[in-house]
């Protein structure tokens, strides 16, 4: 096991926790009658979107303004094609994951830890990162 979770070249404090972990599954079913009466059930294989969102508190998690500014700049990163960049996601248990940084959300949120006059590169933040896993 890693002292860190790492994105990309990132390393990431392993007190962020990933808190939707089991909002997801694997499967998708949908259910409806058919013009006889019958239950038609789908199932389909969701291939990429599951949501990994990672997430500090005030008691843990700590990122510090360096790596927080690592972040944005790489959620606003765009490949050749004009698409959003991927990146490994390697959890500090050692699963993992080719992700982006989710769409339509914000991808990181980050507040300081008190209320630093003048802030610097060290200084600790509380933060959430929104990523969403892609196809292989």
């Amino acid at each position: 096991m890693s002292a860190f979770h790492t994105l990309g070249a990132v390393q990431i404090a392993r007190g962020l926790v990933w808190v939707n972990e089991f909002d997801w599954s694997t499967l998708e079913t949908a259910a409806e009658r058919g013009i006889t009466g019958a239950n038609i059930i789908d199932v389909a294989e969701n291939i990429g979107g599951r949501p990994i969102t990672l997430q500090g508190s005030d008691n843990a998690g700590w990122l510090s303004r360096a790596t927080v500014i690592a972040l944005q700049a790489m959620a606003e990163a765009l490949d050749v094609d004009g698409e959003p960049e991927v990146y490994t996601l390697t959890l500090a248990d050692g699963r993992v994951f080719s992700v982006i940084f989710a769409p339509g959300a914000k991808p990181i949120e980050a507040k300081p830890m008190g209320r630093p006059e003048l802030s610097t590169e060290p200084n600790p933040y509380v933060a959430t990162v929104r990523l969403v896993t892609v196809a292989a």
